[in-house]
């Protein structure tokens, strides 16, 4: 897996990696689109062929992880059966089905003096992505950044350090196959945190650092890397109960509220907090958390919610701002749609929220001043991925 780099000391593995992944990506950005979807449909169906050794791979890291006490919310992101490593290959048809960025002509003009400018979209080069439990991600950002004409560099979790290195495995044989240099897709075969810290500083080599993790690992790349980086958001999702709700059956709000929250809770677009307005927290909150506690979902709730429903723990201020990635939520009483989204606003993590009403105006209000990279109407927050 190494690729040659047994003589090279630890410390200077991620230099290397970075250097090889920089010599090769002249290739992959010339590459022409049918040449990068043929990988892409080679990495696909190699990922199908190979299900069984990646999820072997996998089994090895759920099984130290499960020694070291990791919570169930983690384990579920770390697993990797064949059901789901068929579906993260099927998902790849999607991204062969994207048009092709490069080359796009964003704009042109032709100047007075018989010149030609063109905004034309080119490869990024390098692109480094620094990501925690979901070994998915390394399939993900590997053939997004193909697609773009790049080259990848990986740092995974060291709770899936067996998974992804068995899949970068299987990806750099497409590569081979379709006679490309496999240091188009580089891994870090170790899970330090002096690794991470390394390639921060390799702007020389470098040329873009994306995180995908939790609030802590964004913080610390945005602060301490020379390379420029792309800042992803945590996922502290609301779903807001408004007091307007003719027409609407307790049985869709309780849906809503239950697909976004425990679908699957370890992802960034499960819920995390449910704001419910005044005027109808006491006929629907013990509806809704009643529904929540045979989820087995930890509530906690701010004092007026506790009046009404005392069986949860009580909020406090850091619970807020706190992405959860498992079967907790906190819930809040609103006094008002403006107040509902003033607290989004504050505390959230511009990802996804859901209001849940019947009045068009009030959506109309709720979808155009929470800011937010997605927001919904009536719908579970799980959408921002497909559901």
């Amino acid at each position: 897996m190494l690729d040659g780099l047994e003589e090279v000391y630890m410390e200077d593995i991620v230099l290397e990696i970075a250097r090889k992944a920089k010599e090769s990506a002249p290739i992959i950005a010339t590459a022409k689109t049918e040449v990068k979807n043929k990988i892409l449909e080679s990495i696909s169906r190699k990922l199908i062929n190979s299900s069984k050794e990646i999820a072997d791979a996998n089994a090895v890291d759920l099984e130290r992880s499960k020694k070291e006490g990791v919570s169930e919310a983690l384990l579920d992101r770390l697993k990797l059966d064949g059901a789901r490593v068929e579906k993260i290959a099927k998902n790849i048809n999607a991204v062969i089905e994207l048009k092709d960025p490069i080359g796009e002509v964003i704009f042109g003009y032709n100047l007075p003096n018989g010149l030609i400018l063109k905004n034309i979209r080119v490869p990024f080069g390098v692109i480094g992505v620094i990501y925690e439990a979901r070994p998915d991600v390394t399939v993900d950002a590997s053939v997004l950044c193909i697609k773009a004409g790049s080259c990848v560099l990986l740092r995974g979790s060291s709770h899936a350090l067996s998974t992804n290195l068995k899949l970068v495995e299987v990806m750099k044989t497409a590569l081979t196959e379709n006679d490309f240099s496999p240091d188009i897709i580089q891994i870090i075969p170790t899970a330090g945190r002096e690794d991470a810290e390394r390639l921060m500083q390799l702007n020389e080599y470098v040329d873009l650092l994306i995180p995908r993790g939790g609030k802590s690992l964004i913080d610390s790349v945005v602060k301490n890397s020379r390379v420029p980086v792309i800042e992803t958001g945590v996922g502290n999702c609301h779903v807001y109960i408004d007091d307007k709700l003719e027409g609407i059956e307790p049985e869709l709000i309780i849906k809503v509220v239950i697909n976004s929250k425990t679908q699957r809770p370890s992802v960034c677009n499960a819920a995390e907090k449910l704001l419910v307005h005044r005027q109808v927290a006491e006929k629907i909150l013990p509806l809704v958390l009643d529904s929540l506690k045979e989820k087995n979902v930890l509530i906690k709730g701010c004092e007026y919610t506790r009046k009404i429903y005392p069986d949860v723990q009580p909020a406090v201020e850091d619970d807020w701002y706190e992405e959860y990635l498992d079967l907790k939520i906190a819930v809040k009483v609103i006094e008002s749609l403006k107040d509902a989204v003033k607290h989004i606003n504050r505390y959230g993590s511009h990802h996804t929220e859901t209001i849940i009403t019947s009045d068009y105006n009030n959506s109309l209000i709720f979808t155009s001043t929470v800011d937010s990279s997605t927001v919904f109407v009536n719908a579970s927050t799980r959408f921002t991925d497909g559901g």
